[in-house]
Order: structure tokens, then C-alpha cells, then sequence
């Protein structure tokens, strides 16, 4: 397998650190043992637990009103691939890429397979990209995609859907994301009911041509870069169309396109119960669809969504096998160093959430004891995983401390002398 960073770094920071780790971690396996928690058990869920990163996150992403590129920005997705194969080498938790087409097109498909896999990486969601024009399309996209008045401007989305399809059975794939920004700016514009008539229509000609083992994401989103209305603008919305479309049809979930207040986790319990719920975009929000770093604003809330998450898995719920994904725009920071946190902090989630007595639970719960069903949360909340996370990465190969080992390794610096510095400074998100 092809590194991008030399063991022998790796391994040279490890060295500073694995005799502390083993000391917090044997003494968080004592903690743990006297709640009747196996650490070992949760460590090995820990260690299969893997988050997607998006092909765009390793650029720097910018706002509408302007772009600070940074150094040893990817020129590629050849490039990008091998950027996030850093990722996934130091922190051991995200072994697929997802990629946006046409940002990622490339006519050797097979090249870019191997390259995947020599760079121990495999192809997770396609996201289709009907948002913006791209060069030499027919028919924009200003008025619309899937939505559009103009039948001619709708089928070319739904072609260029199709297309993203066939690129993805190539790579190894089988789930296809669409987001449109279809919707209005002004009273009166569009027609509520005629556009998500077309947009049905739209969809359920893609969907036809879905293999047999693929799924279907539509994801919702409340406003931008629509303000007064939004073709798919919340989880109901979504909902019905992942129920007209049909059985491979499921919602996706961003959690920076909801409302600042808006209960997330209770949304994802509800799709979870119907069968409905296709997978995440994980990042995080202050007032709208920021896109910030993963539990940078709300760690709490994200905790509380792998809560449910961790009751279907405890469960067995019928239907739930969601996809895992982020999806951030990097502007001050290294977007390597920022992907690596938040692929830690989901699966810090994660690993607190595995840690909350279901049981004791359940039973304040019908007991209508809301103090200590809260301070049940709590206390898996307040739990100190890190040591668990660090050892899952150190006994798979990866860093105990992924930002240190990768300013160690000079990766950056590296990179900036080899792709040429990118002169863009306009606006966008990448």
C-alpha cells in the first residue's frame, strides 16, 4: 500500500506517547468496569466505526464573498485522494471517499479505482452537482434543475444524475446523493406545487435507473441559495419523497441545513422508525448552514444523535444501515487537520454514546424521572473517551495524536512545493 506519510514518523511520535496512554487507558478500563462496561468491547465497535470524507473537504473552502486559498491546495482528484489517504492513515476511521461530479470527473476511471485502492481507500456516495453550471452545459441551472420550468433544462440534470451513476458502478459505489438548490427569492416566483410535481417526476426518472444494490439519498435543506422558498426544504418534505420514490429511496441528514433550534436528533429517531433514514452529513453550525468543523459549536448535539443512533444498532432496528459522511468548508484552517479532528469527534460521539446505560435508562424513562434519565445522557457524556480512541488508533496502525504526527511529518510543506499555489481569490465554497 502506498503511504503518504513514512512509518518511521509515525512511529517516532507514538513512541513519546504509548506508556501515558496505557496508563489512562487502564485506568478508564477501571472507571469503566465499575458501571459493568467491558472497555475492550467498546473499543473494538470504536475501531469499526468509519466516516466518509468528501472529496472537496481537502480544499480550502471559501464564503460568498471570498476565497483564501491555501498552500499545497489538491489540483485533482488524484491530488485530493491522496490527501485524504493522510487522513485516513493517521487516524484509522475513514477508509472511503465521496466524490461530487463534475468537480471529480476524470476520463481514466479505472486509473483513479487503482489509485483508491494502492492508496488503501475504497468509493463511498456520489453527489451529484446540479447547482451550479458547469462549463459548456446546455441549459443553466439559474431558474432551477430538477424543478425547472424548462423540460429540456430538467432532463439534462437528470442525465447528468444518471452519468454520476454510471461513474460510481466503475469505482466501487452503490449510493447516490442529490441535492438541488431549486427553489425562489421572491413571492409569487414559482409555483409550490407545480415545481416539486417536477422535481417527482425528475427523480423518479433517475431512480429507475438505480442498480438493483444501490440506494438513493435526497437531502434536505431549509434555505440557501434559495431564501424564500425550497423545493426539499425539511425532513418532511424529504420524507414524502423517499416515500413515493420508493423502497432504494431514503433521506439524508446535514446537520447544518436545519433551523438553529430545531430538535435534529428527534428527526433522526423519527426517520429510523419508518425505515427512512439513508445517512449523515456530519458537520456543524451557529447559525445556519455553516459548515464548521464537526462538535466545534455542539458537541452535546452530537452526542445526543448517535444516542439514537446507538439505540437502533442496541436494538437491532429493522431497515437501519445509514451511511456516514462529512461535509465541511475549511477557511482558516488546514482542511487535513480539520477532517482528522472531526472524524475524531464523531467517532467520540460515538464511543460516548456506546457508554450510556440503555437499561437504567429505560426505566426513568417510564418512571417519568426526567432528572435522571437527562443525568443518565450526562454521565456518558462527560466520559473522558479519548484514551479509547487513542488506542484504537494505535493498535490499528494509526497516530495517537494525528495533528501532531502530521506537522511532524511535514506533509504540507511537501505538498506546497510540488502543486502550484492557486491564484483564485473569488468567492465559493470550493
Amino acid at each position: 500500500m502506498t503511504l503518504m506519510i513514512t512509518r518511521d514518523v509515525i512511529d517516532a511520535d507514538n513512541a513519546k506517547r504509548i506508556a501515558d496512554l496505557k496508563v489512562d487507558y487502564d485506568h478508564l478500563g477501571a472507571q469503566l468496569a465499575r458501571r459493568g462496561i467491558d472497555i475492550a468491547a467498546v473499543k473494538a465497535k470504536v475501531s469499526a466505526y468509519g466516516v466518509a470524507v468528501p472529496s472537496w473537504g481537502v480544499g480550502t473552502g471559501g464564503t460568498r464573498f471570498a476565497r483564501f486559498p491555501g498552500t499545497g491546495e489538491p489540483r485533482n482528484i488524484f491530488d485530493k485522494i491522496e490527501d485524504c489517504s493522510v487522513i485516513q492513515q493517521l487516524t484509522k476511521a475513514t477508509p472511503t471517499v465521496s466524490l461530487h461530479i463534475p468537480w471529480d470527473k476524470v476520463d481514466d476511471l479505472k486509473g483513479l479505482r487503482e489509485k483508491g485502492n494502492a492508496l488503501g481507500l475504497g468509493f463511498d456516495t456520489m453527489n451529484s452537482n446540479t447547482f451550479s453550471d458547469a462549463p459548456d452545459q446546455a441549459h443553466s441551472y439559474k431558474f432551477g434543475s430538477l424543478s425547472h420550468a424548462n423540460a429540456a433544462t430538467r432532463q439534462q440534470a437528470i442525465d447528468h444524475n444518471l452519468e454520476c451513476i454510471e461513474i460510481g458502478k466503475v469505482l466501487g459505489s452503490n449510493a447516490l446523493t442529490v441535492w438541488i438548490g431549486d427553489g425562489s427569492n421572491f413571492p409569487g416566483q414559482s409555483n409550490f406545487t407545480r415545481s416539486f410535481e417536477r422535481y417527482l417526476d425528475a427523480m423518479k426518472a433517475i431512480y429507475k435507473g438505480l442498480p438493483d444494490d444501490w440506494k438513493i439519498f435526497s437531502e434536505h435543506k431549509m434555505f440557501e441559495p434559495a431564501f424564500y422558498s425550497t423545493v426539499v426544504q425539511d425532513w418532511g418534505t424529504n420524507y414524502l419523497i423517499a416515500q413515493e420514490l420508493g423502497p432504494k429511496a431514503h433521506c439524508l441528514v446535514d446537520l447544518g441545513h436545519h433551523a438553529p433550534n430545531v430538535n435534529i436528533e428527534m428527526i433522526v429517531a423519527r426517520l429510523i422508525q419508518f425505515k427512512k433514514l439513508g445517512g449523515f452529513h456530519f458537520n456543524d453550525s451557529k447559525y445556519g448552514d455553516d459548515d464548521l468543523d464537526t462538535g466545534s459549536i455542539d458537541p452535546y448535539r452530537l452526542f445526543l444523535v448517535f444516542n439514537e443512533l446507538v439505540d437502533a444498532e442496541t436494538r437491532q432496528a429493522d431497515g437501519f444501515a445509514p451511511m456516514h459522511m462529512l461535509d465541511q468548508s475549511h477557511n482558516v484552517t488546514d482542511p487535513i487537520e480539520s477532517l482528522m479532528n472531526s472524524a475524531t469527534e464523531v467517532s467520540r460521539a460515538y464511543a460516548q454514546a456506546l457508554l450510556v446505560d440503555r437499561k437504567a435508562l429505560e426505566q426513568y424513562q417510564d418512571g417519568n424521572d426526567a432528572l435522571m434519565a437527562t443525568e443518565t445522557l450526562k454521565a456518558a457524556f462527560r466520559t473522558h473517551v479519548e484514551p479509547i480512541l487513542a488506542m484504537s488508533r494505535f493498535e490499528a496502525g494509526g497516530a495517537i495524536a494525528p495533528i501532531a504526527a502530521y506537522r511532524a511529518s511535514g506533509y504540507r510543506g511537501k505538498v506546497s512545493g510540488e502543486r502550484p499555489a492557486s491564484k483564485s481569490g473569488g468567492g465559493g465554497i470550493v
